[in-house]
């Protein structure tokens, strides 16, 4: 399966409210695009994440930690850790792909 990032925000302009969407899933492993508005709501997760920027900039807290983040960077969180993106660009957007148990 293929996507691409507008085939993925045209899906996700169509969930009216949205800012994430889930747009394949494989066993334990999804793939969704992500673009907050303003903030970032997010509470740890579940499982293993990884996003890989599209675009905008901003400052990723991971943690205790906070480092600054742009288009194609990779970005790992392990399940049940605090993770927040936070002063970003009005043009932030990433994929998000969640994998493990």
């Amino acid at each position: 399966m293929k996507i691409t990032v507008q085939q993925a925000l045209d899906s996700l302009r169509t969930h009216e409210g949205k800012t994430f969407l889930e747009l394949f899933r494989q066993g334990a492993t999804s793939v969704e695009i992500y673009q907050p508005v303003g903030h970032d709501p997010q509470q740890p997760h579940a499982q293993d994440e990884i996003y890989v920027v599209i675009s905008g900039h901003g400052i990723f807290q991971d943690g205790e930690e906070k480092y600054p983040f742009g288009p194609g960077d990779v970005i790992f969180v392990p399940a049940g850790k605090e993770h927040r993106f936070f002063e970003f660009s009005a043009d932030f957007k990433t994929w998000v792909i969640f994998f493990g148990a």
